[in-house]
């Protein structure tokens, strides 16, 4: 399966995570040589997927892993949001409905729009980068924001936000302290920096990302473990988990093995492959 990951267009880092591109190969003719399945892990993003299948929807928060079947050969071209940004790109879609869930693109932007934009991609052969281009310029018109000429990303990211409903500013804000924090900062210290009670803070954090504040701050202390695992070299018993559970914030091993288990369905060494 080829996967490729691309920045953010000029402007838009602060809120988009990245463009990517895909295409898994064709199902074999034998049903016993399938490849295995692609195993997603959650990343506290959301993505918008086209494909050449014809299909294009929304994909919501993530609570846990799931596999995507190998079945047949399909192209994608996606941008992933960065958490809290989506509904400045697709509308107020209620995305604590859609963790774990997909919505049709139609049902956010329209059948007309999104039947258009479709055949912009896949109607006639074009390439990785006009593909690109064409969702570059998109992204920039569901914003309302002429595309000509590159922009100071700051200048862009401040203008959009400083439109965006108090709520959203306000969960954007959260997202960024928890994200810094790597998932260790408590929601009620979190609620009590920003001025806002806990409950306030759960509900319109619900409302702008997805996940609450709690479940994001678990899957961004389990990213940085299981990078920090990634880049470890395992000693020779295998990784010393208990002393890569407290750098990475969590209380004890116990916590850390459950999160792996509960996000990538296996324990820290299996997922890793260590024997």
């Amino acid at each position: 399966m080829r996967y490729q990951e691309f920045p953010p267009p000029p402007g838009l880092a602060g809120l988009v995570d990245c463009l990517w591109l895909s295409e898994a190969p064709a199902a074999p003719a034998d049903p016993a040589l399938l490849p295995v399945a692609h195993r997603v892990l959650p990343d506290n993003c959301t993505d918008i997927l086209w494909q050449d299948s014809g299909n294009a929807f929304f994909v919501g928060m993530m609570s846990t892993w799931f596999d995507v079947p190998a079945a047949r050969r399909v192209r994608t071209v996606a941008v992933r949001f960065r958490p809290g940004a989506a509904s400045l790109f697709v509308g107020p879609v209620p995305l604590a409905s859609l963790i774990d869930q997909r919505a049709g693109l139609d049902q956010l932007w329209g059948r007309s729009a999104a039947d258009r934009f479709g055949d912009k991609l896949w109607s006639v052969a074009r390439s990785d980068a006009e593909r690109l281009a064409l969702l570059t310029e998109a992204l920039y018109a569901r914003l309302s924001l002429a595309p000509a000429g590159a922009r100071a990303a700051s200048a862009l990211a401040s203008r959009v936000a400083a439109a965006a409903p108090a709520g959203q500013v306000l969960a954007l804000h959260a997202v960024a302290q928890l994200e810094a924090s790597g998932g260790a900062l408590r929601v009620e210290s979190l609620a009590a920096a920003l001025g806002v009670s806990r409950q306030y803070l759960a509900n319109q954090f619900r409302d702008h990302v997805g996940l609450s504040p709690k479940l994001f701050a678990r899957i961004c202390r389990f990213r940085a473990a299981r990078t920090a695992a990634l880049a470890a070299e395992p000693g020779r018993h295998g990784h010393d988990w208990a002393t890569l559970a407290l750098d990475s914030g969590y209380f004890d091993q116990s916590h850390l093995i459950r999160d792996f288990q509960d996000f990538t369905g296996a324990s820290p060494d299996a997922h890793l492959g260590n024997p």
